[in-house]
């Protein structure tokens, strides 16, 4: 336990350090000339469905930019973003993508699980070096080698809520997804197919439209399903509507929602309704409820500032966009130089503690997390609070134990 604990320092040190001055590494002669700005490209939804996610993420990316010039840049440099927004439709994302992509060192986003599928293979063609935001499983399995994902997986979701129902003995569980969101299929095949490890029987198995406004038909098949929790996957707005109409519907199954309703972008328009309901999230997102040590000090880098400029606690997608930064920062600095296959080779060594979570890279896995790291949680007071489950488990993930 000592080893690991003094590995997890090390990782959480380098995201921490990683933002000091680095004014001594040069001769970068493959980036440019020593003077001109590192840029990064950034593209995530403002506007369209995803405005929620994408916002965040931006946000996030921002302030860590920011946190990097403040300390002296990287190799001596500045960091510059080079922002499009996809406006949460594919061809934007690609359109965005194939206007920047000669000016860029390396790019984060998109946000919209389809956007991020859409501009890969463009990404891998170009070489670029490409830190997605979108938590698609299709990414990086197969690997690809250019392409990295941040968030968990939606498969990490998945499986972290089997655990926990095995934990709490819930042995049937209704499901429904947006049939044409990334996320959302693969989210629910994952539970489909790990369910009979976990003791789980999936006793209704329903889908519905991104845009959908009514969720009455579905709750009407799920009442008297048997079920002891109804899992719903989805995003954006559809998460809204449906958490309002379900609560209004007087249904007494426990309602369980992923990481994409771990936001006040949810609970605010949400309400009251949002009381009680279960939602995951990513560890940063519960941060106030960890023990302290590296994984508490990363995640309140990003929290503290972010609440003093924007007023609230960052949300999951804001997570997501600094851990993504912070993992890019840190390859460039490890590599130091811009030069795409040397950031790759970096990502691919990365060791690093992010607000997400520790991440460890490697040439067969360019997800580089665990489910260890996702929290369920309770909302309390328009609060997200880990279940003393929840809790346990993160503790011990922390702790080494």
């Amino acid at each position: 336990m000592g080893r690991t604990l003094t590995r997890a320092r090390t990782a959480a040190l380098a995201a921490l350090t990683l933002l000091a001055p680095l004014t001594t590494a040069c001769g970068d002669s493959e980036g440019g000339g020593s003077g001109d700005p590192i840029k990064v490209g950034l593209i995530v939804s403002v506007t369209g469905n995803y405005t929620p996610l994408g916002s965040e993420d931006k946000k996030a990316v921002e302030l860590a930019v920011e946190q990097v010039n403040a300390k002296g840049g990287l190799l001596g440099r500045k960091v510059e973003i080079v922002f499009r927004d996809d406006k949460t439709q594919p061809d934007q994302a690609v359109l965005g993508f194939n206007a920047i992509k000669r000016d860029i060192d390396a790019m984060i986003g998109p946000v919209f699980s389809n956007c991020a599928l859409a501009v890969e293979p463009i990404a891998e063609r170009e070489k670029i070096p490409y830190l997605s935001l979108a938590p698609v499983t299709e990414q990086v399995q197969p690997i690809k080698k250019y392409i990295f994902v941040t968030p968990a997986l939606s498969a990490m979701y998945a499986e972290r809520y089997l655990q926990y129902f095995q934990s709490q003995k819930i042995t049937k569980v209704a499901v429904a997804h947006d049939r044409t969101a990334s996320y959302s299929v693969a989210g629910r095949r994952t539970v489909v197919e790990l369910a009979g490890k976990y003791g789980v029987q999936i006793v209704r198995d329903e889908t519905y439209e991104t845009t959908a406004s009514d969720f009455s038909p579905i709750f009407t098949r799920i009442k008297d399903s048997g079920a002891q929790a109804f899992l719903f996957w989805g995003s954006g707005a559809p998460g809204v509507t449906m958490t309002k109409q379900y609560v209004a519907s007087g249904i007494d199954i426990p309602l369980m929602l992923t990481g994409s309703q771990a936001s006040t972008l949810w609970t605010r328009p949400v309400g009251q309704a949002a009381e009680g309901v279960t939602v995951q999230s990513a560890i940063g997102v519960v941060g106030d409820h960890l023990p302290p040590g590296p994984q508490k000090q990363v995640i309140d880098q990003l929290a503290k500032p972010y609440q003093q400029k924007y007023g609230y606690y960052p949300p999951q997608f804001a997570q997501d966009g600094y851990s993504a930064a912070l993992l890019l920062f840190e390859a460039i600095r490890k590599a130091n130089s811009t030069d795409g296959e040397k950031i790759q080779q970096a990502l691919e060594r990365m060791d690093l503690i992010t607000p997400n979570g520790r991440f460890r890279y490697s040439p067969t896995d360019h997800s580089g997390l665990s489910p260890d790291y996702i929290s369920v949680n309770t909302v309390k007071n328009g609060q997200f609070v880990p279940t003393p489950w929840a809790k346990d488990q993160l503790t011990k993930t922390v702790s080494g134990g």
